[in-house]
């Protein structure tokens, strides 16, 4: 009952954002709060740690891009095609890595995903090389609905965000999910059971690279461009990072971690400018340059303090109390 009323709290909440914030970063917000959520479903459910998802995030936008630029789709299937694609890779590097286990299965992710960069660094007709597919139109969804408006782009955002929530929320929560369970607690026991376990990573695996790929196509609709950072080594660590810090396993860490990792990027650097501009210090510039450092001293405090994540950490703690109470 308590997590049904948080999770109506935060949808009003996102409701009413737009009106209150800037819809572009917030919409962004949302995208990667998606993106850490299909790796959740990898790792926090599954016991998967892949280092390979920019693969399906970057891919997803850089064809969803082309879908909609280039081959005039509407915003609907080339949203499709951004998914299509990232859950084809990710059926491709899923049934190579999950021969191995363990860190073995992790580096083969690393390395697949470093292919796909390159890929994409090479071809230039298609992804625009260096310089990114830039120019993507918004279009209008269903015809009707102009989403070069950034309030109606935010609100069509938020919706297919809230639907894959959803989806993950019952695939968790499903028999199949139950039995994702069982293989990261106990995957010999699983095996013993009579499980297919290989089938079953792998249609996790399909299945987050999926989100991810939904993830990445949304993020190109909102920022409007495609470049080669989405589909680099350090977009798999920032999603790991989202993800460890908010609280693995659970839901809702993972978007709290997005949010605090996507909005301390973003405004370190508006804060450093900021304060250049009011107090004439020159020496502010470097809280900007320093974001990199500054996100990595908040996840050595979240790992030494947090060991659970910062939601993990306030489930366990209410656990622990109500069980003291029942006592």
């Amino acid at each position: 009952m308590n997590k049904n009323i948080g999770y109506i709290v935060a949808f009003a909440v996102a409701l009413a954002a737009p009106f209150v914030g800037y819809p572009i970063f917030l919409a962004k917000l949302l995208c990667f709060a998606l993106f850490a959520s299909a790796f959740n479903l990898l790792i926090g459910f599954t016991g998967l740690l892949s280092f390979g998802h920019a693969a399906f995030f970057g891919a997803a936008g850089y064809v969803a891009g082309n879908a909609m630029k280039v081959w005039g789709w509407p915003v609907e299937l080339g949203m499709l095609a951004g998914v299509a694609a990232g859950a084809l890779i990710g059926l491709v590097m899923g049934a190579l890595a999950i021969r191995r286990q363990g860190i073995y299965f992790s580096m083969i992710t690393l390395a697949l995903a470093q292919m796909v960069y390159f890929g994409a660094l090479r071809a230039g007709e298609f992804t625009g090389g260096e310089d990114g597919l830039q120019g993507v139109p918004r279009g209008k969804l269903l015809g009707l609905v102009d989403l070069s408006n950034d309030t109606a782009l935010y609100f069509f955002v938020l919706g297919v965000a809230v639907l894959a929530f959803m989806l993950i929320v019952r695939t968790v929560h499903s028999p199949f999910g139950q039995v994702l369970k069982a293989i990261k607690e106990n995957e010999p026991r699983a095996i013993s059971l009579g499980y297919d376990v290989d089938k079953y990573k792998l249609l996790a695996f399909v299945l987050s690279a999926a989100l991810a790929g939904l993830a990445g196509a949304s993020n190109m609709l909102v920022q409007g461009f495609e470049t080669l950072t989405d589909v680099h080594w350090s977009m798999s660590g920032l999603v790991i990072l989202m993800t460890l810090v908010g609280g693995m396993g659970t839901f809702a860490g993972p978007m709290l971690g997005a949010i605090l990792v996507i909005a301390l990027e973003n405004k370190l650097g508006d804060f450093g400018i900021f304060m250049v501009a009011h107090t004439g210090i020159e020496w502010f510039n470097t809280i900007g340059e320093a974001v990199n450092m500054v996100i990595g001293f908040i996840f050595i405090v979240c790992v030494l303090l947090f060991r659970r994540g910062i939601v993990g950490e306030i489930i366990a703690k209410f656990a622990f109390s109500s069980g003291k109470k029942t006592a």
